[in-house]
């Protein structure tokens, strides 16, 4: 199994956001306390993959985790949805227990 997985939908956004902001297609994941269910996701561009990073890649768009918030998303994947509630990157994470309405947050 890998640790975590970029669908190609979520790399084509993210490739596009960062070529439109000059800055490297590396999307940063992390997972914070707080949120209704009581954890977040947190989603932003990087400009390096970090020593103790977990990265994979899909169509030269890199995906990276820190070491902390990996043992949380393990086995999720990364994907960018279109639908009613608007466009967003989703994580589908296995080891989510609950969730919220909104999919932002979640409970182990």
């Amino acid at each position: 199994m890998t640790d975590i997985d970029l669908t190609s939908s979520a790399a084509a956004r993210v490739a596009a956001i960062a070529a439109k902001q000059g800055k490297p297609a590396i999307l940063r994941l992390a997972v914070e306390g707080g949120g209704c269910s009581g954890f977040q996701y947190r989603f932003g561009l990087a400009d390096a993959v970090e020593a103790d990073d977990i990265a994979v890649e899909r169509d030269g768009v890199t995906l990276v985790v820190d070491d902390v918030s990996i043992d949380l998303v393990r086995g999720s994947a990364v994907d960018f949805v279109s639908d009613l509630g608007g466009k967003a990157f989703k994580v589908t994470n296995p080891n989510a227990t609950a969730g919220c309405g909104c999919g932002t947050s979640f409970s182990i």
